[in-house]
């Protein structure tokens, strides 16, 4: 094997082995994300699979049902979406928000 097809073959096998950073930093959003899911209560009203109270929408399947950016509108201001919702206004900052619309959009 020449020389420069072992470079292409070790650098194509170490980057097919080594996940890429962003989806360590999306994985790392969504953590942050299920932890404010808890923290902030949402599971006093909404299911992720056997976890929560069935009182809202069970949110196990969300993510194959709402792209990310309706989910961060939904979260801003749910009235803003659909006048008729329950679902309060919840206080949160950009960074809540942004991990939870990754949490929930990875829930398929």
């Amino acid at each position: 094997m020449k020389h420069h097809a072992r470079v292409v073959l070790v650098t194509a096998v170490l980057l097919l082995s080594t996940p890429p950073a962003w989806s360590q930093e999306r994985d790392a959003l969504v953590t942050r994300g299920e932890q404010t899911f808890v923290s902030q209560g949402c599971y006093g009203c909404h299911l992720v699979g056997k976890f929560g109270t069935p009182i809202g929408p069970d949110l196990s399947h969300l993510g194959a049902k709402y792209p990310a950016a309706y989910l961060t509108r939904w979260l801003g201001d749910p009235q803003s979406v659909r006048p008729s919702s329950h679902m309060p206004k919840l206080e949160l900052s950009a960074e809540e928000v942004q991990a939870l619309v990754a949490y929930l959009a990875s829930l398929k």
